[in-house]
């Protein structure tokens, strides 16, 4: 499993994904990979490359939880980061660990407008592989408006979403703008120490001045957000062909595996001093204040002047649990109740526990750029600086034993301490300093006749690190000494860009072809462990061709793709196959390729009804992925990249008449590997969303969204503490636990907007 183990969707190859449709009030506008052809005088207009943006998808529907946005799939493996967040055009969080995005943004009504950025806007603009949610604050309007959300479930989540701008000055160039985000949400389990999983508040308030003659304007814009999120697994019967099966005690989904206190024993890996750590408020809990300024200015030579800068002012405490294993105990082996000594015998899971105190974290961030239509073509010229520094970040490390059961209770061992736990500081953490990227970079898109587009951009940047870390080996209750940290400094030169082209062979019939590529090495965040990491370039080509076809009724993009990615790094916590209460953890280099074949298209028979369609035929796999760990040597080439299914469907019928919207969406998974081996696979499954909305009148808007209608209840993801597992046959009929999928949840919401 990945160290960090915090579950976002799997991620799978493509390059111009298509989307699960959303409600109406929530629906994520985001236009078409190519853009989709519209009419003009001579007929069906040439097709282009030159949106920013895709269409038909809203990455906002995530089956696993209610706070983040789903990630969008490129063929790696799963990341604990998820997807990349835009606010402004610049990253909401400089680095998703130990900040995660979602800790400082949500959707919310507090945003004038919501995309989803192409793979290769973000590796031109950012430098960066993926896809990114593209977001902009609102800002000040010259008339009054008031917009607002209110948001429940079955469950019991309260989300209240409110947002209110208008005029300051008789002329109306002063405006303001003010708002609320604040969430309540038990999510689908009950935890033994808190009514919610996620508590977040998000507060903003800004003005804009509007220059004269529509030149542009100005916004500046506070935000403060504060947050903290309690993870969850399912423990589960494994089964023959990846099924599993829920247990009488504990229902997948509906069912809390974390220890019941939500209290953690750790040692400071600084100071050396033992505390206790809770799962829930001032010890799970970000904070953070955002400065901004953006906007822009049309100069009297054509060229038009954007502008966004961040201050970015953080405080991250972090508290984890994560299940590696569980193994039978009988009597004899001398486990008892934490909360009172009973003896115990039964089913006993393994917990590792994470807990980072309290770290500063600081990002000054500024995008500036022109751009301008210069004949056939579209010149954009770009400048982008982003300053970070973390102070002292550290991992604090423990383990302890518990019950398996709803909302567990904490054991003590033979092998802890008098509180049930050991081994603190195995695996520990420690990185402090900065990171300073400085980029350049240039796009243009050019019609270079009637038939043919062709689009691409270079960014070039240096991203430079000065920090301090520590090669010390961390043992049992290991401490670092003052002597035991050295310095780092270094900077690399790293190039990025893209190149689109499309061909017209018939008014509404032609080719494509893509290429993208990123470089990066590593960041100041690879060094928390004790060695010296690999930093030798990570290089990630990918290139596509496909045709298109764009009539009134069809809009159908097909093409097959390539992408591989050298130099990976990712951190294993093992667990020994020959004995589970073993556990090492690992870093790995390896590679990835996958190939595959995606066909997208849209298709509008009649009036109000739509249908989106997508299929991803792929094959990603694992190459020079070798270790060593319990002095065995283990080799994983060309095995199948965790948690990534081979083939990916999605069906998107909606249909409106009238004041109503009817829409569902259908994701269809097949097998997915749960371990390193491929020994161990979760089963084929549906995600499934459906909703209805009603628009009151002009201002009030109702909808209901159910999440999970087919009520599957399996497990997602992979399995934690099976890695190393290498025949399935003798784990037929065993507990292990996992992620999984939110059980069948029905959610309300109104919206208003006058």
């Amino acid at each position: 499993m990945n160290r960090l183990s915090v579950k976002f969707s799997a991620l799978a190859l493509m390059l111009s994904f298509g989307a699960a449709s959303g409600q109406q009030t929530d629906s994520l506008a985001i236009k078409k990979a190519v853009k989709a052809a519209t009419k003009n005088e001579e007929g069906i207009k040439t097709v282009t490359s030159s949106s920013k943006e895709d269409n038909n998808r809203n990455v906002m529907l995530n089956a696993a939880n209610n706070t983040s946005p789903r990630d969008v799939n490129i063929g790696l493996p799963s990341t604990v980061g998820g997807i990349t967040i835009l606010e402004n055009d610049l990253p909401v969080v400089y680095f998703f660990w130990p900040e995660l995005p979602n800790k400082t943004w949500r959707q919310s009504v507090g945003l004038e407008k919501t995309g989803l950025l192409k793979m290769d806007q973000l590796a031109n603009t950012m430098g960066d592989l993926g896809f990114a949610v593209n977001s902009y604050s609102q800002t000040g309007t010259k008339d009054l408006k008031i917009k607002g959300k209110f948001t429940t479930s079955t469950f019991g989540w309260l989300q209240g979403d409110a947002n209110v701008s208008g005029p300051m000055s008789k002329d109306k160039s002063w405006t303001y703008t003010a708002g609320a985000l604040v969430n309540y949400d038990p999510s689908t389990f009950k935890l033994g120490f808190a009514r919610n999983v996620d508590e977040t508040k998000i507060f903003r308030a800004g003005i804009t001045k509007y220059f004269k003659e529509n030149k542009g304007k100005i916004s500046l814009l506070y935000k403060y957000s504060d947050s903290y999120s309690v993870g969850n697994y399912a423990v589960f019967q494994y089964g023959e062909n990846g099924k599993v099966t829920e247990l009488d005690n504990f229902r997948i989904g509906r069912d809390s595996y974390v220890v019941r206190d939500g209290r953690i024993k750790m040692k400071d890996i600084l100071s050396g001093q033992t505390y206790w750590a809770s799962m829930s408020g001032d010890d799970n809990r970000s904070q953070a204040h955002n400065f901004s300024v953006f906007g822009n200015y049309k100069l009297d030579n054509g060229w038009d002047f954007k502008f966004s800068a961040l201050a970015h002012f953080g405080k991250v405490k972090m508290s984890t649990i994560i299940p590696l294993s569980i193994f039978n105990a009988d009597a004899s082996a001398g486990y008892r109740l934490a909360s009172n000594g009973q003896p115990y015998s039964g089913a006993v899971g393994t917990q590792l526990a994470m807990h980072t105190p309290e770290t500063p974290t600081t990002n000054i961030a500024g995008r500036f750029s022109v751009d301008k239509q210069i004949g056939n073509h579209h010149l954009t010229i770009g400048l982008l600086e982003q300053y970070y520094h973390i102070d002292k970040y550290t991992s604090n490390r423990s383990f302890f034993f518990q019950t398996v059961e709803a909302q567990p209770q904490r054991l003590i061992g033979p092998s802890t301490d008098a509180d049930g736990f050991y081994n603190y500081n195995i695996g520990g953490e420690f990185h402090s300093g900065t990171e300073n990227k400085l980029s350049l970079y240039a796009t243009d898109e050019w019609k270079v006749t009637d038939n043919l587009n062709l689009s691409y951009g270079l960014h070039l940047r240096n991203h430079l690190i000065d920090g301090e870390f520590s090669m010390a080996p961390r043992t049992p209750g290991f401490v670092f000494g003052a002597n035991d940290f050295q310095s780092i400094k270094t900077n690399w030169l790293q190039v990025a860009g893209s190149l689109n082209a499309t061909y017209n062979i018939s008014k509404n019939f032609g080719v494509l072809a893509n290429f993208l590529y990123t470089e990066e090495n590593r960041r100041l965040e690879s060094y928390s462990q004790a060695f010296n990491p690999n930093t030798n370039k990570i290089k990630s080509p990918l290139g596509a061709v496909g045709i298109f076809w764009n009539t009134d009724y069809i809009q159908l993009i097909s093409q097959a793709t390539i992408l591989k990615k050298n130099n990976n790094l990712s951190r294993y916590n093992l667990v020994n196959p020959a004995n589970t209460t073993q556990s090492q953890n690992v870093t790995v280099y390896y590679d990835i390729q996958t190939i595959g074949w995606t066909t997208d298209f849209v298709l509008k028979p009649f009036k109000g009804f739509n249908l989106h369609y997508l299929i991803t035929l792929q094959n990603p796999v694992y190459k020079n992925f070798t270790f060593t760990a319990f002095g065995k040597d283990y080799n994983y080439n060309d095995n199948n990249v965790l948690g990534v299914a081979k083939i990916l469907m999605e069906i998107d019928p909606s249909y409106t008449v009238d004041k109503w919207r009817f829409w569902a969406s259908f994701r269809y998974f097949s097998k997915q590997y749960a371990n390193l081996t491929n020994a161990l696979y979760f089963a084929p499954r549906w995600e499934t969303f459906g909703g209805v909305s009603y628009t009151v009148n002009k201002n009030i808007n109702i909808g209901a969204t159910v999440i999970n209608f087919l009520n599957q209840r399996g497990a997602s993801g992979t399995i934690n503490g099976a890695e190393l597992i290498t025949d399935a046959s003798p784990y037929y009929g065993k507990l292990l636990t996992g992620t999984y999928i939110m059980p069948l949840t029905g959610q309300l919401s109104v919206s208003f907007n006058f």
